[in-house]
């Protein structure tokens, strides 16, 4: 039996685009010492619209479109992550994250209170 709705669906996808950010950000993360290594990054809201509205571009499978961030300083080596930049990413991340397991979550409520009210 399958319980997905179009709202369960997006709330997929979202928490899908918000794990690959935080994978993402953990990256930039780890290459904050790399000589030369650019911090990467993709438009979130943009990625999502794409989904949502089943664009030929966005084939979720292989993941969101990456690209260097620009606007960033580099130091001496090349490198341009910016810890403050990542931990404040990382944190919006993990609070998107949230926010769509607590909608998930409410929209299983819902399908299971449904079920049970017809049953009474």
């Amino acid at each position: 039996m399958d319980v997905m709705t179009p709202t369960s669906d997006a709330l997929n996808k979202y928490l899908d685009l918000t794990s690959e950010q935080m994978k993402l950000t953990a990256s930039n993360m780890a290459n904050v010492d790399t000589p030369g290594y650019k911090t990467e990054g993709f438009n979130f809201e943009q990625q999502f619209l794409q989904q949502m509205n089943g664009s030929p571009d966005a084939d979720f499978g292989a993941g969101a479109e990456v690209e260097n961030v620009d606007g960033l300083v580099s130091r001496p080596d090349g490198n341009n992550v910016s810890m403050d930049r990542e931990g404040m990413q990382m944190a919006k991340s993990q609070l998107q994250f949230r926010m769509g397991v607590e909608l998930l979550k409410q929209q299983f409520t819902n399908v299971m209170d449904a079920i049970h009210a017809e049953a009474k």
